[in-house]
């Protein structure tokens, strides 16, 4: 039985907002220099760099396809190229892999050339992550969509980028993810001054891009996942270069919160920063421990290692 004209024409407004809050993109900035790798980032983008076996940039697509995303926008610039080549098809490995009987190999290539629709679009000028979300305007138009920052990878039991949706769906303005850090770390982060309306979920009444431990608000950090509406694109082509002469997301984030309320949730989940070496080494140990064919003679090794020392 069709819908009559006259419901239809009641409920459409409705509809449309449901659509409207139905996400289907993605966009992922990876331009960076990524100068605290060098020398390894020269030549090699950090995106690129392996955790374990597989590349950082693919946990993060794998996220936002876990979340229902298969649109996925990738913010690029020189040297990127490897990135670009890793998630399209090669064809010649594909029928070398084939003529070896090689199938389980086979099939992981096949997977990660086809699990989603990956675009591109260059950063003219590295001038801050803020300018590199502005690219994305075009491709997103007048639609909500998820960012996650390609240096981060974040496990939870629901995909947090799933759980920003999820909000976002509830409340149809932009989310940003949190999570608890230090209160010595916080210089690192931009931190959340917040109203708590529910558990885990806040209401954000400022971002303060990194405050010294003694001014800090909360120990709330950006997590480097958010859910932004297209209103952020007006707030970006406004707001002046901030720290570092850059055009900085919390910025417009701040300017945003003037005129849309800003919802702030504390995930369900575990961050690990491959933005540094340091933490890049952490997040190798804890995968590898975990691996199905290496985490058990890997966890050997260490023991080993612990006892006798890496010199004896």
């Amino acid at each position: 039985m069709g819908l009559s004209v006259e419901f239809a024409q009641q409920f459409s407004p409705y509809i449309a907002i449901m659509i409207h809050r139905n996400i289907r993109k993605a966009v992922i900035p990876v331009a960076g220099y990524g100068t605290r790798f060098l020398p390894a980032s020269k030549a090699q983008p950090k995106e690129m760099f392996l955790v374990v076996d597989k590349p950082t940039i693919q946990y993060v697509v794998e996220e936002a396809v876990a979340a229902g995303i298969q649109d996925i926008l990738m913010i690029i610039s020189k040297g990127k190229r490897a990135i670009e080549e890793h998630f399209d098809p090669n064809r010649e490995l594909e029928a070398e892999l084939e003529h070896a009987g090689r199938t389980l190999e086979l099939e992981e290539i096949r997977r990660i050339s086809s699990m989603a629709n990956i675009h591109y679009v260059w950063q003219r000028e590295l001038n801050g992550l803020g300018d590199a979300v502005s690219y994305a305007k075009h491709h997103v138009g007048d639609e909500a969509f998820a960012l996650l920052l390609g240096d981060t990878i974040v496990e939870s039991n629901t995909p947090v980028t799933r759980q920003l949706i999820d909000i976002h769906q509830r409340y149809g303005e932009s989310v940003v993810a949190f999570e608890q850090v230090a209160l010595d770390k916080v210089s690192r982060y931009g931190i959340m001054k917040g109203r708590l309306i529910e558990d885990g979920l806040y209401h954000i009444e400022d971002l303060v891009e990194k405050p010294a431990p003694e001014s800090a608000p909360s120990n709330l950090a950006i997590a480097g996942r958010y859910l932004l509406t297209p209103d952020i694109f007006p707030s970006l082509e406004n707001i002046p270069q901030g720290k570092n002469n850059e055009i900085q997301l919390t910025d417009a984030l701040r300017m945003l919160l003037q005129q849309k309320p800003i919802y702030g949730l504390h995930f369900e989940g575990d961050r690990y920063d491959i933005g540094n070496k340091l933490d890049f080494l952490k997040t190798n140990v804890i995968f590898g421990l975990r691996h199905a064919e290496l985490g058990a003679e890997f966890r050997q090794f260490l023991r080993l290692l612990s006892d006798t020392g890496p010199d004896e």
